[in-house]
Formats: C-alpha cells, sequence, structure tokens
C-alpha cells in the first residue's frame, strides 16, 4: 500500500491497506492510514476491499447479510453459491494435502522406519491434514478462532429461509441434510415435522437430503474411523476439529482414556484458577475504592419523576452499571398492561411460535408495541391499553437514559410485554432456569469466563431494562451472577412498578430463576446508542400513534363544537354566527409511586445450565414454526438472527 501511494495508485494502495486491516484488525497504524484515505478525494467506497477475500466466506457472509435483513431470496441465493463454493476449496485443500511426508524441522536425520510403518505415518498425515481442512475452510482473517459447524451452519440457516418463502420440499431437503450431521437434533426434527405436515405426506416423502452431504458425512466418518484407531494403537494424536461426529466412532478403550484426562486436567485448572482469583482479590482490593467511587459519580442522574425511587445502586447489586428502581408505573397501569398481555400476547411471539423457548416447563407468550397498536386499531384489545404500553416504554426508556447520565440518547432496539406461566404438571424435581444465564450483547462462554462480542449476540445493544407487572407468582426472580454463570451476585424480586437497569455487556451476566407456579409478565426492553440499529417497528409504532390518537383529537374536537353549536342554536337562534370556539386541549397522564416491597439482594451460588437452540420449533401444525438464528448452532458466526433475549 506504501508503494502504490507513492506512485498515486490510490484505488490498489486502498485494496492493499484494507485487506492488511482485515487481517490484523488490531495494527493502529494502518487503521490510520485508512481514515486517511477516507478523507482523500477520488477514494471510491469501491476501494475498500478485501483482495485475500476467500469466495465461500464471502459468499456465506453475504448470506447472513441479507438473512439479517429478512430479505431471504437473495441470501438464498448467496448460500447455495458459498456452498457450491465450499466444497470447490475443500477438493482443493484436501489435494494440497497429498504432498510428502512433512518430517518436522529436522527430525528426518533421526527418521528410522520400515516400509509399513512408513506407509501407516505418511498416510495418518494426509487424513488429518484433510480433516482440519474443516478448520482452514471455516477460519476468517483477524478472528482467532474459526466458526463452529460451519458447513452444517449453511443448511440451517437455509432450511429457515426456504420456509419463509414457502418453498417447503426445499425446507425438507436442507433439514434433511442437516440431521444428517446432528441426527438428534430436537429442534430440527420438530422442524421437518412441521415442514412434512404443510406439505403433506404423499409429497414430502420422495423429499430426500442432498446425496453431496451423505457422501461428505460418509467419508468424513470413515476417515476419523481410521485416525482414532491409529491414535489407540500407535498413539498418533488426532484432535476431531467437528463437534458433530457420532461418539461411538471413537474406540471405548480411547474415551475412557480422554474422560480421565480431561478429569485431571479440569482438576489442575481449578487448583490454579482457585490460586489466580486470591492473587486478584489482593490485587483488586487495592483498586476497588476507586473504582467504586469513579462509577457512582457516573450514576446516579436525576430520574425526571417525582414519585420514582432508586431501590438499589450498583455497589448493593455487587456490580457496575445497575439500578433497581420503584414506583415507576401505578397498580392500576400494572393490571392493565397484565390484561394487555393475556389479550394481545401470542405464544412464542418473538420466536416465530415457539411456545417454550428457554425452558419446556413454562408457556412463553408476547407481544410488541406495534402488535399491540394495531390490534387496538383493529378493535381486538383496547387502543387506550396499546397506547399505555408505548407511553410507559418511552418513560422507562428516558428515566434509563437519564439515570446513566447518557452523553447522547438511547434508542429503542426491542420491545416486548412478555409473561411466562408454570406449567403445573412439569414442576416436580426442576433444576433448569426460566432463562439461561447469558449477556445481551455478546456470546458468553461461561467455561472460559470470557464473553465473545460478534455476531450471533446483538453486540450493538448498550443498555436494558425489565419493568416488571406483577408478584402474585412464586420463584422468577432476576439474578446477575458472575462470567461463570454459576456464582450469584445479586437477587431482585419482582414486583408492580420495579425496572431493574443495567448495561448489556460482559460485566452484567444475568437470568430468570424458574417460575414454578402462576404468571410472571414484565416488559423487556433493550436500547442501543447507535440509531442505525434503532427497532423499525418502534418507528411505525411512532407513526401508528400519531395517525391515530391526532385523528381522535380532531374528531372528538369536531364533535365538541357541533354540539355546542346545535345547543347555542337552540337556546340564541340569531346568535349563532357569534359562537366562539373552544381551543382544543390534550390530556396528560400523571404518574404516582406505589412502594410495596424492599427489594432483595441475595448473594449464594447456584449452578446454572446455559442451554442454546436454534433452528424452528413447533410440532402443532397450526402455529408457524419458530427458529432461533442458526448461528447459534456455529458459536461465533458472522451475524444475528431473529432471536429475542427475553428477560
Amino acid at each position: 500500500q506504501a508503494l502504490c501511494f507513492q506512485i498515486d495508485k490510490l484505488d490498489k494502495a486502498v485494496a492493499a491497506a484494507h485487506t492488511f486491516s482485515v487481517a490484523n484488525p488490531e495494527h493502529m497504524e494502518m487503521r490510520q492510514n485508512l481514515e486517511y484515505y477516507k478523507m482523500m478525494a477520488g477514494v471510491k467506497d469501491t476501494d475498500f476491499k478485501d483482495l485475500e477475500a476467500r469466495p465461500h466466506m464471502e459468499e456465506f457472509r453475504m448470506g447472513v447479510h441479507f438473512y439479517t435483513e429478512e430479505q431471504f431470496e437473495p441470501a438464498i441465493g448467496h448460500f447455495e453459491k458459498a456452498l457450491e463454493e465450499y466444497f470447490l476449496a475443500d477438493t482443493e485443500c484436501r489435494a494440497l494435502c497429498e504432498g510428502p511426508y512433512d518430517y518436522d524441522g529436522y527430525n528426518y536425520l533421526e527418521y528410522n522406519a520400515d516400509l509399513f510403518q512408513s506407509i501407516t505415518d505418511h498416510y495418518m498425515q494426509v487424513l488429518n491434514c484433510k480433516q482440519n481442512c474443516v478448520l482452514e475452510l471455516a477460519s476468517r482473517p483477524g478472528q482467532s478462532t474459526p466458526i463452529e459447524d460451519f458447513l452444517p451452519a449453511h443448511l440451517n440457516y437455509l432450511q429457515f429461509a426456504y420456509y419463509n418463502i414457502e418453498k417447503y420440499q426445499e425446507a425438507i431437503e436442507c433439514a434433511k441434510s442437516h440431521l444428517l450431521f446432528h441426527p438428534t437434533d430436537e429442534v430440527m426434527n420438530q422442524n421437518l415435522a412441521y415442514y412434512e405436515a404443510v406439505l403433506g405426506e404423499e409429497r414430502a416423502k420422495p423429499v430426500a437430503f442432498r446425496e453431496n452431504f451423505q457422501k461428505y458425512v460418509n467419508r468424513s466418518v470413515l476417515e476419523k474411523e481410521l485416525l482414532y484407531f491409529a491414535y489407540d494403537v500407535f498413539g498418533i494424536a488426532f484432535v476431531d476439529p467437528d463437534t458433530w461426529t457420532p461418539a461411538e466412532v471413537m474406540p471405548k478403550r480411547l474415551r475412557e482414556k480422554q474422560k480421565v484426562e480431561r478429569e485431571t486436567a479440569a482438576r489442575i485448572t481449578e487448583e490454579i484458577g482457585n490460586l489466580m482469583k486470591e492473587i486478584e482479590h489482593l490485587v483488586d482490593e487495592k483498586t476497588k475504592d476507586s473504582l467504586e467511587i469513579a462509577k457512582m459519580v457516573r450514576e446516579g442522574g436525576p430520574l425526571l419523576y417525582d414519585d420514582i425511587i432508586v431501590s438499589m445502586i450498583s455497589k448493593s447489586l455487587n456490580g457496575s452499571q445497575r439500578v433497581v428502581l420503584d414506583g415507576v408505573i401505578l397498580e392500576e397501569e400494572c393490571r392493565e398492561l397484565h390484561h394487555l398481555s393475556n389479550t394481545a400476547a401470542s405464544f412464542g411471539d418473538g420466536y416465530r411460535g415457539k411456545p417454550s423457548p428457554h425452558t419446556p416447563n413454562e408457556k412463553f407468550q408476547g407481544v410488541t408495541v406495534f402488535k399491540a397498536l394495531k390490534l387496538g386499531q383493529e378493535n381486538k384489545v383496547p387502543l387506550k391499553s396499546a397506547h399505555l404500553f408505548y407511553s410507559l416504554s418511552e418513560k422507562v426508556r428516558r428515566v434509563i437514559e437519564s439515570y446513566f447520565r447518557l452523553d447522547i440518547p438511547l434508542y429503542f432496539s426491542y420491545t416486548h410485554l412478555v409473561c411466562r406461566t408454570a406449567l403445573e404438571d412439569k414442576q416436580e424435581d426442576r433444576e433448569d432456569l426460566s432463562h439461561p444465564v447469558h449477556v445481551d450483547n455478546c456470546i458468553l462462554n461461561s467455561e472460559a469466563l470470557e464473553c465473545v462480542k460478534e455476531p450471533p449476540a446483538y453486540t450493538f445493544r448498550d443498555y436494558s431494562a425489565i419493568l416488571y407487572l406483577n408478584d402474585d407468582f412464586e420463584g422468577g426472580n432476576f439474578i446477575f451472577t458472575e462470567l461463570d454463570a454459576k456464582t450469584i451476585t445479586a437477587e431482585v424480586q419482582p414486583k408492580c412498578g420495579r425496572v431493574v437497569g443495567f448495561s448489556s455487556g460482559s460485566e452484567n451476566p444475568h437470568g430468570v430463576k424458574p417460575v414454578t407456579k402462576g404468571q410472571r409478565c414484565a416488559v423487556a426492553l433493550w436500547f442501543t446508542l447507535d440509531p442505525r440499529h434503532s427497532e423499525r417497528e418502534r418507528v411505525q409504532a411512532d407513526d401508528l400513534v400519531k395517525m391515530l390518537f391526532d385523528s381522535e383529537e380532531t374528531q372528538s374536537t369536531q364533535d365538541e363544537k357541533a354540539q355546542k353549536k346545535s345547543s347555542s342554536a337552540e337556546e340564541h337562534p340569531t346568535s349563532e354566527a357569534t359562537q366562539m370556539e373552544d381551543r382544543e386541549t390534550k390530556e396528560g397522564q400523571t404518574v404516582a409511586a406505589v412502594l410495596e416491597k424492599d427489594s432483595t439482594e441475595l448473594p449464594a451460588n447456584a449452578e446454572v445450565k446455559v442451554s442454546e437452540s436454534s433452528s424452528v420449533h413447533n410440532s402443532n401444525t397450526s402455529q408457524e414454526p419458530q427458529q432461533q438464528d442458526p448461528t447459534t448452532a456455529t458459536d461465533a458466526a458472522l451475524d444475528s438472527s431473529n432471536v429475542k433475549d427475553e428477560l
């Protein structure tokens, strides 16, 4: 890029700089160069291209982009092209593995083997190389880890994209192909059953999986069996790059050996971790006071409404950027929204119809602001209640923005009125959570104690809040945890008018304890500081409110004027032309505080199982299927999906 810049070939200089920056995103000097190029005359946006972009990865990236925008037809085209390019790249990668034996440096000087041992060593090296093509093709420049389950992820995206454009035969084909990799995937099997029911048994029966995937899986399994045999008998190490490999492929003796090794490694890691925690604790104690003071100064802005009180702050919640507010809405407002949730909400809303997205022991239902307003417009729910939902969500946004002293405005990212209902016959010996511990804007890896801020996480979310509507249920407490998703740092009991607000990053892993009896209702809100990611439905809701309530006020005023004119004409027939019109007035809402319960801080330890699911879920043909974003099956895929992480 430097040489091209010197000879005034800016397009090539920009492309070279961009290519280097993609592979080395932390390189500060190159980032500065790119900023400089952006300000130069004659430089076009199209000049910023990756010269080393791999066709299959570029097509996959474009497919994810269109999928996220819910443009399913172009997404399908890119995913299908990505598969075509993937198999070409896989063939090339495997061919390159069939080169001379790699002696690993100068080991050839000491290598001494007979014919059969030499053949075995070389062939195992070739097979190992071919297996690792999976990692090679799933790797991205600038990323330390490859995309997990990369090839099956294409099929996961495709089956749901085809479903959305009502191409059920293709959806069945992709679902069956995906099941070649994960035959016990419960949700994908339910997707398949739904597609077959919609298409009809006679038309669905002949549809089979794609043959190239069956050949791919069979070949890969045979290679793994040979590699594991060599590992077991000759000690030639093999690390399986795939997550879908059937357990029986590995010899039993080797499985038991690896189990012992894992347990030993886990014990050593735990001991080292405990030692490191002690050291960190000593260091943290010295800096804790100054950090807490800085956080407290930043938080604690005005609450804007006299009746709202701060019940708990970050310090009492054992974390940072956390707050519990009470008296945000009135009892009657809670009851009205609770009634709206049971009138307007549909099962699995936000999850394309999946009635139990987080746990099979509870029923989930919800409704968005725009959907509630549309139902109100159609007289299916009280329009007043829908407008209250709209207004109170805006109230919470303003309070959170003010309390955390944000310099730029918060925008709605997603708003959802949700209820979780305990299923009476499924509460015995229950150990799961109502919502597993997670972080709102990054992928939580509780074992590695890290949170990766990349898709499919909603990386643009900056603050979150939950407005609770009731407390007449058992369980369902909100919890903050450490990054291990097990150690509870604070616990908050829901009640009418209470709001829990917090920043959406890795500093605030959170979840919901199981609802064991009754129904727990709340308004879940996520906010972003980036207007480019503001909620599209919110803009539609703003327009609908303006249309509905401006027209209502106009009609009401006209009716009032007509009535006054009629009355005046009867009493003073000669003075009709001199009647004065009343000024229009707008009604405002007053909000009073209702303080009933004190928040509860219960630091404790709890075992939390983090569960994820992908794809569509619905075994009932009368409901639409639901899919969480397929990238939940890839752990680090390129973009996000339709799933909403309800709190």
